[in-house]
C-alpha cells in the first residue's frame, strides 16, 4: 500500500515529485502508457532498477499446462498467460565513464508526469554522478492512439558542466528476466525465455528482432529507429544478437548542449502472417512515424484526446481527488479499448501481468457500460472479440453436455483457462453478462446492423445455454442449480439471484430480438416454439427469498447459513482466501464482493424499493470487499438506498484503488473494473443512472461533499451532457437540429430535452432513511486510509 500520498492532486496530470523504490513497482503500473494494441510499464528508461520490467501486447500469449492433483472430465488442460515481449523502452546513459543509475551518484532531482490530455509520460531529474558529473534528463514517451503500431520517445540531456562524453545506448531486448511472483493466485505465472529468435537486422539508426512462442506458435516482430540532435563529431552505430540490439550514440557535451533523440519503436505479432511480411508491417509503420515525425504524433495524441475528453469528461467539485481519480481512470479505460480493434479487454488492461492478462465477465459489466457511453466504437470492437470466440463457447458447451454457448471464466483467445472449476466453469453468468453487454450497446447507439450481424446469434446461443442449464420444477418454477455467481465465496449453489436475474433479461431479450428479426433467427434453427419457452423459461424464473429475514438470499438457503466469525477474523487475515480455505468459506455467510447487491444495480427493475432497502442492510454487514470490484457497486446502491454520505466512502475506494493502491497488488497492473467503477459510482451511483427498460432515466442525488457533477453520454447519435448540483439538474444536447428531441426520465418524471434549449429541474427531497448500515468490523470502506490524506 502507498501510505503516503505520492501523487499531488491535480486536476489533469499524476505526478510523482521523487522516486520511491518501495513502491517502484506500482508506479510503474500507474504510469504504464497502452492503446489497446501494445503496452509499455512506466519502467524507468535506464530499465534498472525496476519493479516489474513489461511491454505486452493484446492477445499475445503462451500456452502452459494446466496441473490437477485428480483431473476430471471437462476440465480445461491448458491455461494461456500474456508474455512480456520485447523491450523497446530501453536507454541507457553513460556519462563520462559512469552508467546513469538513481540508486548512485546522487539523484538532486527526479519528477515523472503523466499527461492525461497529451497522452504523454514525462519524465525529469537532475543526476550527479560517483565523479561528480551534473546532467539532467528530460524524457517524454508515448503509444500513439492514432498510429496502432507506433510507440516514441524524446530523450533530451543537458550538460550542465562540461565537456562531457555522453554515450546513449538504445536497445530492443526479448526475453528478460522476471523477478518471481508472489503466491497469490491472482499473480501471474512466470513463464521464462519464452520467446525463440527468427530473425535480428540492424541498421546505421536503428534495428529489428522477430521471435515466436515456442508452444502457441505466435510471431511478434519489434523496430526501432532513432532521428538524432546533436553537436558535431557525434557517432551512431548499430550491433545485434539473437535476442537484443542495440543503437549506441556517442558525443561529448560543452556545458549547456543538449542531445535529442527521438527513438521510434513499432510493434506487430501474428499467429498468421509469414516473417518477411510481419517484418514489412512494423517497418511500414516504422515509415509512417518517421513521416510524422515526434511533433506530428503528439499533435495528433493531442487531438485525439481533445475529442474524447470532450465527450466523456467527469467534473467533480467538493472532492478534488475523486476529480483527479475518475479522469485518471477513464484514461487507462480509454488505453484498454482505444485501439484494441476485436481482442479482448483484459482485466489489467495492458499495464501489467496480473491474472495472467485474461479477460473476465467484469470486462462486460464494469467497463464496456463506461466505454457505451463514451466510446462506444471500442464496444462495438469488444463484442466482436466475443463474438470470435463463439464456436470454442459452443464446443465448451458441449464438453459440459449443454446447449448453446458456454464463455469462459477467463481467456485471453477464447478458450477456458481457469483451473478451478467452482469459481470458474461454474459462473456461467458470464454468458448473460455478454448478453447484456450487447443489449445496452444496441440500445444506446442503435446500432441494428451489428445486432443482425453477431448480435442475434450471440443472444440465441446464450439463451439456449441456459434453457439448458435451468429446469422447471413441478410447480412449474425454472431453477438454475449448481452455479456461482459474482461472490467467488459463495460456490455452486442453486438460484444465484443475480444469475437468475440476468439470464431472465438474457432470455426475454433473445426472444424479442428473435422476432424482429425472423429470417435470420430461422437460419439459426429458431423457432416460435423455442421462443417462447425462452419467455416461459424468464416468467417462471424462481429468486430465493426469507419471508422471516424478509430480505432475498443470494442464493437458496444463503440465510440460513452460519454466520462468519467477523468478531475474531483479525485484520492481516484478509483477503480471506489467502488465509482460509474455501471449503471454510463456501458454507457460511461471508460474502467477497457485491453479488445480490450487483443484481439491485443492473436488475434494479425486479426490485420494490423496500426490497432494496431490507436486502442492502443485511448484505453490508457481511460483505468483506476482498474484490476490488465491489466498492463501486456498493456506492451506487448506497445512492439509491439512502445513504450518499457511505456512498461517497465507497467512490473513494474505488477511486483510489490503484493511486494509493488499496488492495496491495497494483504491482501487477491497475484494476481496470475499479478504475471503471469510479465513473459507475459518479454517473450511475451520484447521477442516478439506470436504463432498465431502454430508455435513459437518472435520479441524481449528491453527498454533502459534492457541491457539483457534470458529465456527458452519447446516446443514439446525440450527446447529452448532465449537470448535477444539490438542489436541481440541468439537462442539455450538444449536437442536432431544432428538432432534435430526447425524452429521459428524471426522479420517474417525464423530461424532454431539445438541441435548442437545455432544461433545469429541481432535485426532490431525499426521503427520510435509518441510519447507514453497518459493515463487517474492520472493513468499513477507506477506514486504513487516513483522512488527513483524503
Amino acid at each position: 500500500m502507498i501510505r503516503e500520498r505520492a501523487y499531488p492532486v491535480e486536476p489533469w496530470h499524476v505526478r510523482e515529485t521523487r522516486l520511491d523504490m518501495d513502491v517502484l513497482a506500482q508506479s510503474e503500473s500507474v504510469f504504464a502508457l497502452s492503446n489497446g494494441h501494445f503496452g509499455l510499464r512506466g519502467n524507468l528508461d535506464e530499465g534498472e532498477p525496476h519493479g516489474l520490467p513489461g511491454t505486452y501486447l493484446n492477445s499475445f500469449y503462451e500456452l502452459r499446462p494446466l496441473p490437477y492433483a485428480e483431473a476430471g472430465f471437462g476440465f480445461p488442460e491448458s491455461g494461456q498467460t500474456v508474455v512480456n515481449v520485447t523491450n523497446g523502452k530501453l536507454i541507457r546513459l553513460l556519462v563520462d565513464d559512469e552508467p546513469l543509475d538513481v540508486r548512485y551518484g546522487e539523484l538532486l532531482s527526479h519528477e515523472r508526469v503523466l499527461d492525461l490530455r497529451a497522452g504523454t509520460l514525462h519524465r525529469e531529474l537532475h543526476w550527479r554522478s560517483p565523479a561528480g558529473r551534473d546532467v539532467k534528463v528530460r524524457t517524454t514517451r508515448l503509444v500513439s492512439f492514432t498510429q496502432r503500431a507506433v510507440a516514441a520517445i524524446h530523450y533530451e540531456v543537458e550538460a550542465l558542466e562540461g565537456p562531457l562524453r555522453l554515450i546513449l545506448q538504445s536497445e530492443l531486448v526479448a526475453n528478460e528476466a522476471l523477478p518471481p511472483q508472489s503466491r497469490d493466485p491472482r499473480v501471474a505465472a512466470v513463464l521464462e525465455s519464452p520467446l525463440q529468435a527468427e530473425e535480428q537486422l540492424t541498421t546505421d539508426d536503428g534495428g529489428l528482432l522477430i521471435h515466436r512462442t515456442k508452444v502457441s506458435g505466435l510471431r511478434v516482430a519489434a523496430q526501432m529507429a532513432h532521428d538524432v540532435d546533436a553537436p558535431e563529431r557525434t557517432t551512431m552505430e548499430s550491433e545485434g544478437y539473437e535476442d537484443w540490439v542495440r543503437t549506441t550514440i556517442g558525443c561529448v557535451l560543452k556545458p549547456g548542449q543538449k542531445l535529442r533523440v527521438v527513438k521510434y519503436l513499432t510493434y506487430g505479432w501474428s499467429s498468421r502472417r509469414s516473417l518477411p511480411a510481419l517484418r514489412d508491417q512494423v517497418g511500414a509503420a516504422l515509415a509512417a512515424a518517421r513521416l510524422d515525425g515526434w511533433d506530428g504524433l503528439r499533435r495528433e495524441q493531442r487531438e485525439y484526446l481533445d475529442t474524447f475528453w470532450d465527450a466523456a469528461d467527469v467534473r467533480v467539485e467538493g472532492d478534488p481527488e475523486v476529480q483527479q481519480a475518475v479522469r485518471f481512470g477513464l484514461y487507462h479505460v480509454l488505453q484498454a479499448g482505444a485501439r484494441a480493434e476485436r481482442r479482448p479487454i483484459a482485466a489489467k488492461g495492458l499495464t501489467g501481468p496480473g491474472y495472467d492478462g485474461h479477460a473476465f465477465w467484469d470486462t462486460e459489466m464494469f467497463v464496456l457500460p463506461v466505454l457505451t457511453y463514451t466510446q462506444p466504437g471500442a464496444v462495438r470492437d469488444a463484442l466482436h472479440w466475443r463474438y470470435s470466440t463463439l464456436a470454442q463457447a459452443q464446443e465448451r458447451a458441449r464438453t459440459l453436455n449443454l446447449h448453446g454457448a458456454a464463455f469462459p471464466w477467463r481467456t485471453i483467445e477464447g478458450p477456458e483457462s481457469s483451473a478451478y472449476w467452482p469459481a470458474g466453469t461454474a459462473a456461467f453468468h458470464i454468458a448473460a453478462d455478454v448478453a447484456d453487454a450487447l443489449r445496452r450497446y444496441v440500445l444506446a447507439t442503435g446500432d441494428q446492423a451489428l445486432e443482425e450481424e453477431i448480435g442475434l446469434e450471440l443472444l440465441v446461443e446464450t439463451a439456449r445455454l441456459w434453457r439448458s442449464l435451468g429446469h422447471h420444477d413441478r410447480s412449474g418454477r425454472f431453477h438454475i442449480d449448481g452455479v456461482t455467481g459474482p461472490d467467488e465465496y459463495t460456490a455452486v449453489k442453486n438460484d444465484n439471484v443475480y444469475t437468475n436475474l440476468m439470464a431472465q433479461r438474457n432470455l426475454l431479450t433473445a426472444a424479442d430480438c428473435a422476432m424482429r428479426h425472423r429470417d435470420q433467427a430461422l437460419d439459426l434453427g429458431v423457432s416460435e416454439e423455442e421462443a417462447a419457452a425462452w419467455r416461459d423459461a424468464a416468467h417462471s424464473m424462481h429468486l430465493p427469498y426469507d419471508p422471516e429475514a424478509q430480505v432475498h438470499g443470494q442464493v437458496e438457503g444463503f440465510t440460513r447459513l452460519q454466520e462468519w466469525d467477523f468478531e475474531h477474523t483479525p485484520p492481516e487475515k484478509y483477503p480471506l482466501l489467502l488465509h482460509y480455505p474455501y471449503f471454510d468459506l463456501y458454507r457460511k455467510q461471508v460474502v467477497k464482493q457485491a453479488d445480490l447487491v450487483l443484481a439491485m444495480h443492473w436488475r434494479g427493475d425486479a426490485f420494490s424499493d423496500e426490497e432494496k432497502v431490507r436486502n442492502f442492510n443485511y448484505y453490508e454487514r457481511r460483505t468483506v470487499r476482498d474484490s476490488s470490484l465491489s466498492a463501486c457497486t456498493q456506492a451506487v446502491m448506497a445512492v439509491e438506498v439512502g445513504h450518499p454520505e457511505l456512498a461517497h466512502r465507497y467512490l473513494r475506494e474505488a477511486a483510489l484503488m490503484d493511486l494509493h493502491d488499496l488492495s496491495e497488488n497494483t504491482r501487477d497492473g491497475v484494476h481496470m473494473a475499479s478504475l471503471a467503477g469510479t465513473w459507475l459510482a459518479l454517473v450511475a451511483g451520484f447521477g442516478g443512472l439506470r436504463d432498465h427498460d431502454g430508455t435513459l432515466s437518472f435520479s441524481p442525488r449528491l453527498s454533502s461533499r459534492l457541491s457539483r457533477l457534470e458529465f456527458a453520454l452519447q446516446w443514439r447519435g446525440m450527446r447529452l451532457r448532465v449537470d448535477v448540483r444539490p438542489h436541481q439538474t440541468t439537462y442539455s444536447l450538444r449536437n442536432g437540429g431544432a428538432d432534435t428531441v430526447l425524452t429521459l426520465r428524471h426522479h420517474g418524471e417525464p423530461v424532454r430535452v431539445t438541441a435548442a434549449q437545455p432544461v433545469t429541474v429541481p432535485v426532490p427531497p431525499a426521503p427520510p432513511t435509518g441510519p447507514p448500515p453497518e459493515q463487517p468490523p474492520g472493513r468499513s470502506p477507506l477506514m486504513h486510509l487516513p483522512e488527513n490524506l483524503s
